[in-house]
């Protein structure tokens, strides 16, 4: 299985509005429940009225579209990753899975998940 790395920083941070997210950005997460309001995006791309943030993390995808009838995908990652002590972020679209950990685990993680047998690229 092929990993992607992601060229920029990235920073989660909970806003008060959508109003506040810059949409025409070319790469963000929006998550929204009954208790918060949600943004993953490029640390550049954060809006000035965030009510809290956490900056520092760097991220990869898992490349190729993932059928919804495979299993054990995000586990088996997080699974290497939680035994080398690096925590992660997740979050998955319709097409695929990205995990996020924080940018000073970042090279360890995905030189754990080459020698795991991942290719990174």
């Amino acid at each position: 299985m092929e990993l992607k790395k992601l060229d920029y920083n990235l920073t989660v941070c909970k806003v008060a509005d959508i109003s506040d997210i810059d949409t025409s950005a070319d790469f963000y997460f929006i998550a929204k429940t009954d208790e918060e309001l949600s943004l993953v995006c490029r640390t550049e791309d954060v809006p000035e009225s965030t009510l809290e943030r956490e900056d520092g993390w760097k991220g990869f995808r898992i490349q190729g579209v993932l059928d919804f009838s495979l299993i054990g995908i995000l586990s088996k990652l997080s699974g290497i990753l939680a035994d080398e002590g690096i925590g992660i972020f997740a979050v998955s679209t319709y097409n695929t899975d990205y995990i996020l950990v924080k940018e000073e685990n970042f090279d360890r993680a995905l030189s754990v998940l080459s020698h795991a047998g991942y290719e990174v690229v």
